[in-house]
């Protein structure tokens, strides 16, 4: 009985150059490219394409055969044969099943602990299932990454501490303001950055932004894109009377905010929190800010210290996450070894009863007893088959063929002539 093996080849940041990365990444749209996979003849495959990684998952008996297939489709004519291996990485059964779980935790990702991920990996599942690529083992496989990463997730802390300068500050409103739903913003420049911070700050729910920027076009076409409003650079007072969270990222050379302009508007404002973010350099906001009562301010290299603190929280935690992948993996692996052992011992026990039921049949056929000593030798024939299966059923359990090699369990089905009824039927 030959053995279905998972297999996994992938380009990833960590392997393989932008550059090579561009030319293999997922252009045509996954329809046109799992339907050219199925040229290659494998039982069950799926396919995954992000901005940071390709990888292909397939299921095969024969792994040395299909895998030069799959370097080739994954990097047609982009590199060439002798650089597939320095670029790629290419994984089997336990392997292929460990890496899928890292990836699927985010554990594999760029930003360790980042929950994008996990939708990419589901949206390329529901692909691969809707026409068809996957069957029961991958089935099986791509639903148990998405509850080992919804495990992750709740068991360990890798997901909640902000690792970028934008979520840094949408972390440290949420600790000023708590709820942000009913919080306006009031966006002062168009860096990348306070665009970036603007875009989370929406995504925990901010009642409006309004942007502020020296060309007067630039502020009306970003707020369009906030769905807020546009004001000038000299309309920024009269806003911070209004506001709960100032972002800043111009590129003056001068202080856009200073101390003296804001101290008498906490009076209009009455003494209403007030946080300001100044990711400019050089800085927007004038540090005296921080001696205003219920002001509060922080510059780039305030962020970038929480960002920091977390990163390391983030590690603390990935140890955590890292132990479940192993254990869960070790559980889909024995599950899947069983995939092959578990129809073997079942066929011998078949075929042992099917022989002492003949024998008896046969042997009382010619023999006048009692129905009390037919059972008896009808037990006496299933106790010498149970303790004539005990030591190759014991062989068969035992680690040494739950290893994958295949050989010991296709030498027990030929002893016992498996391998013969497989084929009778």
């Amino acid at each position: 009985m030959s053995k279905k093996h998972i297999s996994l080849i992938g380009v990833n940041h960590k392997s393989t150059p932008l550059e090579v990365r561009e030319k293999i990444a997922l252009t045509g749209g996954y329809e046109e490219a799992l339907n050219r996979l199925r040229n290659e003849q494998v039982l069950e495959f799926y396919l995954l394409s992000t901005c940071n990684r390709v990888e292909l998952l397939w299921v095969a008996e024969d792994t040395v055969e299909s895998t030069p297939k799959m370097q080739r489709f994954l990097f047609g004519e982009a590199v060439v044969p002798e650089q597939w291996d320095g670029y790629s990485y290419v994984y089997r059964d336990h392997e292929a099943v460990n890496h899928l779980f890292k990836v699927a935790a985010s554990l594999d990702s760029l930003v360790v602990g980042e929950a994008q991920i996990l939708g990419q990996i589901k949206e390329a599942y529901r692909y691969a299932s809707q026409f068809g690529c996957t069957g029961p083992l991958l089935n099986k496989l791509l639903h148990k990454a998405f509850s080992v990463a919804k495990r992750i997730r709740s068991e360990t802390g890798i997901g909640s501490a902000a690792v970028s300068i934008s979520s840094a500050a949408v972390e440290l409103a949420r600790k000023i303001f708590g709820n942000l739903d009913d919080k306006k913003v009031l966006l002062i420049g168009a860096g990348e950055m306070a665009e970036l911070a603007a875009e989370h700050l929406l995504g925990q729910g901010v009642k409006g932004i309004t942007v502020a920027n020296r060309t007067l076009s630039r502020a009306v076409d970003l707020a369009q894109r906030f769905n807020g409003s546009a004001c000038s650079l000299e309309e920024i007072t009269e806003q911070i009377e209004t506001v709960d969270i100032i972002v800043s990222s111009t590129g003056s050379s001068e202080l856009i905010i200073r101390s003296k302009d804001v101290r008498p508007l906490m009076k209009i404002r009455r003494n209403r929190p007030l946080f300001f973010i100044d990711i400019a350099v050089p800085r927007d906001l004038d540090p005296e800010l921080n001696e205003i009562d219920n002001v509060f301010l922080y510059d780039i290299d305030d962020l970038s210290q929480v960002v920091e603190m977390n990163r390391s929280e983030r590690d603390k935690e990935a140890v955590k996450a890292a132990r479940i992948v192993e254990e869960e993996t070790l559980k889909f692996s024995r599950w899947q070894e069983g995939l092959t052992i578990t129809p073997t011992i079942s066929a011998l026990r078949a075929k042992a009863d099917e022989i002492c039921t003949s024998e008896v049949s046969k042997t009382l056929a010619r023999m006048e007893l009692s129905d009390s000593d037919r059972q008896k030798v009808e037990k006496l024939a299933q106790a010498i088959t149970a303790k004539m299966l005990h030591n190759p059923l014991r062989f068969l359990k035992s680690e040494s063929c739950r290893k994958g090699d295949d050989s010991k369990i296709d030498m027990v089905r030929t002893v016992f002539g498996l391998e013969n009824d497989d084929a009778d039927r």
